[in-house]
C-alpha cells in the first residue's frame, strides 16, 4: 500500500483523486491549508490522513511530504496570479525532491506545452519543465476543459434563462472532461508508476461542440437550453486570461484523441457529457446559487 500526499485534496481535482486513491486501498495523505473544513472532515470519514500544508509555507511542505511514497499536484493562479502559480508550483516541485518522493504526478492543461500564450496555460507549462529539471520521476497529466464549470459561474447563470452562454461558435468543437476522469487517470498513474513515470499525456473524456452541449443541457434539465455565443469582448472585460484561451479554443482548437484513450486506459470510465450532465442535481444547483 502506498501512502500517497495529495496537494488541493478539498478542491475539484485533488479531491477526485482521493477519493479514487482511497478507492483503490491506498493510505491518502490530504494537504489542505483548510484541515478543519467540511470537505477535510469527509475525507478524514472515508479515511484519510489530512495534514496542513501552505505553498508558501516551505516548512510545512517539507512535514507534510515526510516518509510520503509519491504526490499528486495541483496547482492554480485563480484567487492569485500567474506569477505566484510559478512560485508555488516550483516550491512544491522543490519540497518533493527533498523528499525523495519516488513518483510525482503533476495536473496541468491540455496544450500547455505547446506555447499556447494562454497565461495560465505557460505558468503550467514553467512549473512542468522545473518537475522535468527536478529529477524525480514525473508524469504530467493535462486536463481538457473540465466539464463541472459549466455547474458553475456565468454558465449557471445563463442556464436558469434557458442560455447556454459560452464564447465559442455553434459548431466548434471542444474536447471535456469531468473533475471524476481526472482524478480516476491520476490515481491509476500513480498506482502505475513505471508505466507513466516520464509521460506527459493530455486528457479528454468527450469531444463536443456548444450546440450539442445545450442539446445534452436540454434533456438534463428537463427545459429548453440554447447556445448563446457569448462575445470574446465581453470576457476580455471580465479576464484577458479566459478570453485568450477560448480565443485559442476557436483558433487552434483544443484536440485530444479521446477514442485512443478509451482504448488505451479502459478502466477509466471516460464519461461522455450526456452521462456527466444527467449525473448532475441540477434543481439544486440552480436553487442554490441564486
Amino acid at each position: 500500500m502506498l501512502t500517497i500526499a495529495v496537494t488541493g485534496a478539498t478542491g475539484a481535482q485533488g479531491g477526485a483523486t482521493a477519493r479514487a486513491l482511497l478507492t483503490a486501498g491506498h493510505h491518502v495523505r490530504a494537504l489542505t491549508r483548510r484541515p478543519g473544513s467540511s470537505a477535510a472532515e469527509a475525507l478524514r470519514l472515508r479515511g484519510a490522513e489530512v495534514r496542513y500544508a501552505d505553498f508558501d509555507d516551505r516548512a510545512s511542505l517539507d512535514a507534510a511530504l515526510a516518509g510520503a511514497d509519491a504526490l499528486f499536484a495541483v496547482t492554480t493562479p485563480f484567487g492569485t496570479d500567474t506569477d505566484t502559480e510559478i512560485r508555488q508550483g516550483n516550491a512544491l516541485v522543490d519540497a518533493a525532491a527533498g523528499a525523495r518522493l519516488g513518483h510525482v504526478v503533476l495536473t496541468s492543461a491540455a496544450h500547455a506545452d505547446r506555447g499556447t500564450g494562454i497565461p495560465h496555460y505557460e505558468s503550467k507549462r514553467a512549473v512542468e519543465q522545473h518537475l522535468r529539471a527536478s529529477g524525480l520521476p514525473w508524469t504530467v497529466i493535462a486536463p481538457a476543459a473540465f466539464m463541472d464549470n459549466f455547474a458553475g459561474g456565468w454558465s449557471l447563470d445563463g442556464l436558469r434563462a434557458g442560455s447556454f452562454a459560452w464564447p465559442m461558435p455553434a459548431d466548434r468543437p471542444l474536447t471535456l472532461i469531468p473533475a471524476a476522469d481526472i482524478g480516476a487517470f491520476a490515481a491509476l498513474a500513480l498506482r502505475r508508476r513505471d508505466d507513466f513515470a516520464g509521460h506527459r499525456i493530455d486528457i479528454a473524456s468527450d469531444e463536443r461542440t456548444p450546440a450539442q452541449l445545450a442539446t445534452a443541457l436540454t434533456t438534463a434539465l428537463g427545459r429548453p437550453v440554447a447556445h448563446q455565443e457569448v462575445p470574446l469582448a465581453q470576457v476580455r472585460a471580465h479576464s484577458a486570461d479566459l478570453a485568450a484561451m477560448f480565443a485559442y479554443f476557436d483558433g487552434t482548437g483544443l484536440d485530444v484523441d479521446v477514442p485512443g484513450l478509451r482504448r488505451a486506459y479502459p478502466e477509466i470510465a471516460w464519461q461522455s457529457f450526456t452521462d456527466w450532465a444527467s449525473g448532475q442535481n441540477w434543481e439544486t444547483l440552480l436553487d442554490r446559487q441564486r
